[in-house]
């Protein structure tokens, strides 16, 4: 059966320590596994730009020894002159994996449903796993074991990070607290499928309001862009809605005093958070964007070896 990895919870608690420890081991010793040696090709789509999604397939895919094929917004007819089963159905005799960065999730399921090669989600409007899979990794080499761990998220909270850290914490066993102000809050069916899995891997889940009761006591704080991609005319009403979770360093002081930050990045100073603490010793944010490369290229190999 082939594997995909469309939301956080395509993966159970033993599988994604598998791929968590396959990207320590890989991170240790780059250029090792080679699944893709051949070279076989890798589709990487992207609807959206991107900076780190973009270098991380493409540097990582080249050191399993494949070729990524990228396909830039406009490129290709998908969704437009040809439809997405019919590219599914096409781009699977021609490469390994379809790596597919978009808006509507359906689109992804729509993917997975006709292709016979694993798809890969690397962003789309409800979710950002691969993200997700790299910031488990940053944290593990910081705290070590992930379980009983506690991870605050705050700001737009209803946004694809915040049902990916509901998803993928609680999956990990992790406490995952995440707090904006109300109408910004993560859907009801995917706090409901979290806290199903938390009960199940020894996790929580909690979603609040106050910025400074989240935090308290937490291993890690993370935030977001407060304005994503297509939200520029909500900017000044999206910084004033936000501001009170803006993360400083009276803010992390609350958390715990070895609390580290992370951020998915690219980062606002001074809206979502003070440079004090992105440029500060608490901010691990530059290894979490390295980690986007062995996360990842540990997700590739593991869903082609599953798929076999």
């Amino acid at each position: 059966m082939t594997r995909h990895f469309l939301r956080d919870d395509d993966l159970t608690h033993a599988e994604q320590l598998e791929v968590l420890e396959l990207a320590a081991s890989m991170k240790a010793d780059r250029y090792r596994e080679r699944p893709l040696e051949g070279p076989q090709s890798v589709a990487v789509l992207f609807d959206k730009t991107s900076t780190r999604t973009r270098f991380s397939f493409a540097s990582g895919i080249a050191d399993l020894g494949g070729n990524p094929i990228i396909v830039n917004p406009g490129e290709a007819q998908l969704g437009a002159k040809e439809s997405i089963a019919d590219t599914a159905r096409v781009l699977s005799r021609m490469v390994s994996t379809i790596v597919w960065r978009t808006f509507a999730h359906a689109g992804l399921e729509e993917m997975a449903e006709y292709a016979s090669v694993p798809v890969i989600n690397s962003l789309s409007d409800d979710f950002h796993p691969c993200q997700i899979l790299a910031d488990l990794q940053t944290i593990r080499e910081q705290k070590g074991d992930l379980k009983g761990l506690t991870a605050t998220y705050l700001g737009d909270a209803a946004n694809n990070m915040g049902h990916s850290y509901l998803l993928g914490f609680a999956t990990a066993g992790m406490h995952i607290r995440v707090a904006g102000p109300e109408g910004y809050h993560p859907r009801a069916d995917i706090i409901e499928d979290a806290t199903q899995i938390a009960a199940e891997t020894g996790g929580s889940v909690t979603v609040l309001t106050d910025p400074v009761e989240s935090v308290a006591g937490a291993d890690t704080v993370i935030t977001d862009t407060w304005v994503s991609m297509g939200q520029e005319a909500e900017k000044e009403q999206r910084i004033a809605t936000f501001g009170a979770y803006r993360v400083t360093p009276e803010l992390m002081a609350e958390a715990k005093s070895d609390a580290i930050f992370l951020h998915c990045l690219p980062a606002y100073r001074e809206f979502e958070v003070a440079p004090e603490v992105i440029d500060g010793p608490q901010s691990v944010v530059w290894d979490e964007a390295e980690n986007r490369v062995h996360a990842q290229k540990a997700l590739m190999a593991w869903l082609l070896k599953e798929s076999k």
